[in-house]
Formats: C-alpha cells, sequence, structure tokens
C-alpha cells in the first residue's frame, strides 16, 4: 500500500536528468563490468526509479542521498574517477538510500539480456534439450584434456595402516530377543 506523503509536491517528485546520470554512474562504480554496454545499467536505474515511486519514503530517501552525494567530496560525483567514486560510496554504503539501489540492482542486473550476452550465458538449457548436446564442453578457458594414457607409473598405496575386518555373529549366537527393551511394540498374540 503507498501512502501519499503530507505535502502533494513530494508525491509528484521526479529526478532530474542530472540526477539519473549520477544513479546511473552510482550503479557502474558499484557493479564494475568494462564489457557491459550502458544499457543494462540505465535500464537498472529505470527500475530504481520505478521502484521508488511505489514508497514516498523511498523516493525522498533516493532523492536527498542523490543530492547530498557531491558534498562528501571536493568534486561533483560525475567527475570524479572510478577510484575516488568508489570510495565516497563506501562512505554511504550503510545508508537506506544506498541499500536500496544495490538491493534493486542485485536482485536485476545480472538478469538482463544484454548482459547475459555480455557474459557469455546462452540461457536456460532445458528447453534445448539440456547441457549434454549444448554447451557441455564448450570451456574454452580451460586448457583441452589429455585424453591418452599416460605412461607415468600408478603409485602403489600398499596395505591400509590398520586392520578391517567384516562384522559377523559368531556362529553359534542366538538371535537378541526385544533389542528396543519395553518399546510398547506387542507381539502377535499377546496382550496388555
Amino acid at each position: 500500500m503507498v501512502f501519499p506523503a503530507k505535502y502533494s509536491s513530494l508525491n509528484a517528485l521526479e529526478l532530474s536528468d542530472e540526477a539519473r546520470r549520477i544513479l546511473t554512474r552510482i550503479i557502474r562504480v558499484s557493479f564494475p563490468h568494462a564489457q557491459f554496454p550502458d544499457g543494462p545499467y540505465e535500464r537498472m536505474t529505470e527500475k530504481i526509479i520505478e521502484a521508488s515511486a511505489e514508497s514516498s519514503w523511498f523516493r525522498m530517501a533516493l532523492t536527498q542521498g542523490l543530492m547530498t552525494l557531491d558534498t562528501l567530496s571536493e568534486e561533483h560525483f560525475l567527475d570524479l574517477p572510478d577510484d575516488r567514486a568508489l570510495a565516497v560510496l563506501k562512505r554511504i554504503a550503510d545508508l537506506e538510500f544506498f541499500a536500496f539501489i544495490r538491493r534493486t540492482v542485485v536482485l536485476n542486473l545480472y538478469d538482463d539480456p544484454e548482459v547475459h550476452q555480455a557474459l557469455g550465458y546462452e540461457g536456460e538449457s532445458f528447453s534445448q534439450g539440456g547441457y549434454i548436446n549444448r554447451g557441455f564442453n564448450d570451456l574454452n578457458w580451460l586448457p583441452e584434456p589429455r585424453i591418452e594414457e599416460s605412461d607415468e607409473a600408478v603409485l602403489e598405496l600398499g596395505p591400509l595402516p590398520y586392520a578391517v575386518t567384516a562384522y559377523a555373529p559368531a556362529a553359534n549366537t542366538p538371535p537378541v530377543g526385544n533389542v528396543l527393551g519395553d518399546s510398547g511394540i506387542l507381539e502377535e498374540g499377546s496382550t496388555r
């Protein structure tokens, strides 16, 4: 359930283009992947904005957090190099607005089709017959396996350092009666 803010101007609050660019930069610095195009990061920005629209509190926290981000460094956040931008983000890592961004991105970024393509993920294989005939042996980053027999001698481990005996009762041992004691199990024909 969405509760309207006390002031109607907060209900209609929208992020400026600069705030959207800052949010996209936060996502890119927090989840750096050089091979990812801009599209997935921009879609995550839109996803966060959509999610914040469901709650006045998150919308205000997001807007306030983005506006105050520049107060944490001497330069504008968009102008910072990645390492200094990351240092700024580490300072706000415990704030709820950043946790909201992180939570939304973690749940959605790696489910983007462009991200799948950039990472080489071919998608689920069940509908295509499984991995046995599709993708099972396409691990290009591993060396080719050695298939031929080795000329190396097999190392003999020898006998175990302890005796191994099979457990069996002695030949004339009578069977054990009621192992469970008085378990409440009645034998056939008996009464209590």
